[in-house]
């Protein structure tokens, strides 16, 4: 399905941007994004400790504040009905750490628009550059495991699962059971096991590495917590496959699951 406007127009793009602590890159990230194919730029601030949302109102963004932390799955949860209830025909996600860079976006975006794909992912490793960009050795290491381990699982074939920076189209995230999903980092996991549950079609693009200093990650402990939780979902996923357990996440009936998701969604 393509994803455009009801009125046939070019399809309503909506940046989505989970932040945490990101006064020191956001503006660079927001300067790189290509302005001309944007409808809206959102973000939500995890309750920051520093002038995130101050520089955020300065440079024209709509920002939602969290009252409590609720963590990078929860903050996403936030982003993508913020932009659904606005309107989005494509969401895609920029971490404002600037880790990863806004310029793919036009690539991200015509890959959804030209109706081939659901979801792109912005892959680290498929350039084969992931660690002359600064990537850690144990987190290379720790990724191409987990990667390889999600494709056997998931019966998919995509050269990174772990990357913060994907695009989605408005019809996958109307599908996704979002609320039944972890507020931790575990979250962008679960969410690729529902794509390939549903049967929508995952993409991607080279993206560069860039790991500097003021660039948010995750702790080694928190590392291990995660990828215990993507070998989880992962077992989930190919037992409900076979048949030998249940989740509200995996259901046996698919096409009920996806009207029934799209209507809450609604």
């Amino acid at each position: 399905m393509t994803a455009s406007s009801p009125s046939g127009s070019s399809p309503r793009l909506v940046i989505v941007m989970p932040a945490y602590n990101a006064a020191q890159t956001l503006e660079r990230t927001y300067a790189d994004i290509p302005h001309e194919l944007v409808e809206r730029i959102i973000l939500v601030d995890d309750v920051s400790r520093d002038e995130t949302v101050e520089i955020a109102r300065t440079l024209g963004l709509d920002v939602i504040v969290h009252q409590q932390n609720k963590g990078y799955g929860g903050n996403q949860k936030t982003c993508y009905r913020a932009a659904l209830a606005a309107g989005a025909d494509i969401v895609v996600m920029v971490h404002p750490d600037y880790q990863y860079t806004p310029k793919l976006i036009p690539a991200m975006v015509g890959m959804i628009s030209s109706g081939l794909y659901s979801c792109v992912l912005a892959s680290r490793i498929l350039g084969g550059g992931a660690l002359e960009g600064g990537m850690p050795m144990w987190r290379y290491v720790s990724n191409r495991f987990l990667t390889l381990f999600g494709n056997i699982l998931l019966g998919t074939k995509v050269s990174e699962f772990h990357t913060g920076y994907r695009a989605y189209s408005r019809e996958l995230l109307q599908a996704l059971p979002l609320d039944a999903n972890s507020n931790d980092f575990v979250f962008d996991n679960q969410v690729l096991a529902e794509t390939a549950w549903l049967g929508f079609r995952i993409g991607e693009v080279s993206c560069p590495t860039s790991y500097a200093p003021d660039a948010s990650s995750i702790t080694f402990s928190r590392s291990v917590k995660y990828g215990f939780g993507c070998l989880g979902t992962g077992l989930q996923f190919r037992l409900a496959k076979w048949g030998l357990a249940q989740s509200p996440r995996y259901p046996a009936d698919r096409h009920l699951a996806y009207s029934t998701w799209r209507q809450r969604a609604n």
